[in-house]
């Protein structure tokens, strides 16, 4: 066996069942697990955000879960630095490091060669257009972006100024678009020993599984909790508050939704956005794909991947 550090990365769409099959799973490896979802990172967004809670997570220990502040910056670049450190972390302390998580650029940053130490930069450039959007508005800076580097245009929320004004200053700086510069980043990465399991399940299912959450989340108080964020003084505009279960309720109480039409909107987008998901992950062949509505019980999923997991990384 290589003397790389092995690691075991669990992706899927969102609620097809990573958190309680990655806590099994940990249980079975003697694992802890990074989370790598780009909304659980944050404090106070508990339930639209479906976080672990203490009881979940029977004694596993967890990371990168709700450590930053809604209104704190917390970059690819910045998952990247800390999910490595972690990784040592668990590694020397004689257990199994598993990320687990549905962000495709958070898991990408770990198994593929991204570096972005390296990235170019232009701070006067980076001011004119932030300026430009004070003034302007964002709908600038998209509309500069579709003419030169439309998939990026596609991908980056129109209130994340941040990365909008970075693809802008990218393709100047290069030449290049920065959806370019992604994919020549798609190296694998050697320094870890890496094994990819993905949980699928049929669409339909699939999508049932999500219409159900988003009911289980307005009965367990999401309203309460994005109302608790207003009132703290976090801005409806901020990132983290434009994810998935957050925006649509802050457009609910604005009154430019009706109940039922934010509910509505809701539970359509995340079936989007799982599809997205999907079709992310599909990208990586590395990826064994378990199909967890074939299986009579959670206990058997976990069985086949334990199995699988400790065959392919060697594991005593």
């Amino acid at each position: 066996m290589s003397g790389k550090i092995p690691l075991l990365v669990l992706i899927g769409p969102t609620a097809v069942g990573k958190t309680s099959t990655s806590i099994k799973v940990a249980q079975n490896l003697n694992g802890e697990i990074i989370s790598a979802d780009s909304m659980q990172i944050y404090e106070y967004m508990d339930i639209g955000t479906a976080k672990v809670t203490e009881d979940e997570m029977e004694n596993i220990e967890h990371y990168m879960v709700g450590e930053i502040l809604p209104d704190e910056d917390f970059s690819v670049s910045d998952f990247q630095d800390k999910a490595n450190e972690y990784i040592e972390k668990i590694y020397s302390k004689g257990k199994l490091p598993m990320v687990v998580g549905g962000t495709g650029l958070y898991i990408n940053s770990l198994v593929y060669n991204l570096d972005f130490t390296n990235a170019v930069s232009n701070p006067q450039l980076r001011e004119e257009y932030l300026n430009e959007a004070e003034i302007h508005g964002n709908e600038v800076l998209v509309k500069k972006l579709k003419k030169i580097d439309p998939e990026s245009a596609e991908r980056i929320h129109i209130n994340d100024t941040k990365r909008l004004v970075r693809a802008l200053e990218i393709y100047h700086e290069t030449g290049n678009p920065m959806s370019k510069y992604y994919k020549n980043f798609r190296q694998p990465n050697d320094d870890y020993n890496i094994v990819m399991i993905g949980l699928n399940m049929d669409r339909k299912k699939l999508y049932d599984r999500i219409n159900k959450r988003v009911d289980i989340m307005l009965e367990s108080g999401l309203i309460d909790e994005v109302k608790s964020l207003l009132d703290k003084g976090y801005d409806k505009n901020l990132t983290s508050l434009q994810g998935l279960g957050y925006k649509e309720i802050i457009s609910y109480l604005n009154g430019e939704y009706t109940y039922d039409e934010a509910i509505e909107i809701l539970k359509r987008d995340s079936r989007r956005f799982a599809k997205r998901q999907l079709t992310w992950f599909r990208r990586d062949k590395r990826i064994k794909w378990v199909m967890v509505d074939e299986f009579d019980s959670q206990g058997e999923i976990v069985k086949e991947i334990t199995e699988y997991v400790e065959k392919k990384l060697e594991l005593e």
